[in-house]
């Protein structure tokens, strides 16, 4: 029977890094969100609605589902267990992030893991041609996420495509922005999440050897892995009955991931 909203506290913390590799199981799902605001301006679908994501969380309680961050939902499998959490990313590190999505995560009583850019710190997302400019969070706004309990983990240093950086960019990419936030937020970084979701084994092997725990990808098909984790993107149009045929589908159509 699912527990109630009100009787699940928020999940502790787990050290992906310590914890032994799980035997395959069923395929983690991950949901992948961006800016959560305004979606008028939309040209790439990577927002939601304060609205909207309130509802989606909702739809996840109302199932027994709980969402939280990938580091607490990989803990939670290598000791068996895990079956009712979903992973929440929010990709780019929007400053929406802090002010819309944040405290519908703690309503609903929700973890995420946050994936940030610290070689844009304060700047906005240049990397889309088309607009709107999305102002991205600070030094500051990053510490009082992580202080609040969410996940920070690196997406680049600046949102390129690692499949097509040469050897020193693809090393400062992963390498140093790892080094960078763990001297922002005074923690440790386990997470990564490749730019654009494009993955190849040359980003997926330098992402490793930086010593990463995890890296999330969208659809890496055979790199599918550890490090090039499988996720679900989710929607301004994802309504109750859409998000029930994602989350099926999802565990229909991916594969165990060996190691989670």
């Amino acid at each position: 029977m699912a527990a109630s909203v009100d009787s699940v506290d928020s999940a502790g913390s787990f050290d992906t890094g310590r914890l032994p590799a799980a035997p395959p199981g069923p395929v983690p799902w991950v949901a992948m969100y961006h800016s959560v605001d305004d979606c008028s301006d939309d040209p790439y679908r990577i927002t939601v609605t304060p609205e909207r994501l309130g509802g989606q969380l909702a739809w996840l309680r109302r199932r027994g589902l709980r969402g939280v961050s990938v580091a607490d939902l990989l803990a939670a499998r290598a000791q068996g267990d895990g079956r009712h959490l979903v992973g929440l990313t929010f990709d780019d590190g929007y400053a929406d992030f802090v002010t819309h999505a944040l405290p519908l995560l703690r309503r609903w009583g929700c973890g995420a893991t946050l994936f940030v850019l610290p070689g844009r710190l304060g700047g906005d997302n240049a990397w889309d041609p088309l607009g709107p400019r999305k102002p991205l969070l600070t030094a500051a706004g990053i510490r009082y996420a992580a202080a609040e309990g969410v996940e920070i983990g690196s997406h680049g240093l600046t949102h390129i495509d690692l499949t097509r950086a040469d050897d020193l960019a693809l090393k400062a990419e992963v390498t140093e922005s790892r080094e960078r936030l763990a001297e922002l937020t005074g923690a440790r970084v386990d997470g990564f999440c490749y730019p654009y979701g494009t993955v190849d084994a040359r980003a997926v092997r330098a992402v490793r050897e930086a010593g990463y725990a995890y890296a999330c990808a969208i659809d890496p098909g055979p790199l599918t892995g550890p490090h090039a984790l499988p996720r679900v993107h989710i929607g301004q149009n994802d309504t109750a009955w859409r998000l029930r045929l994602k989350y099926r589908l999802h565990r229909l159509r991916r594969r165990p991931v060996e190691g989670v």
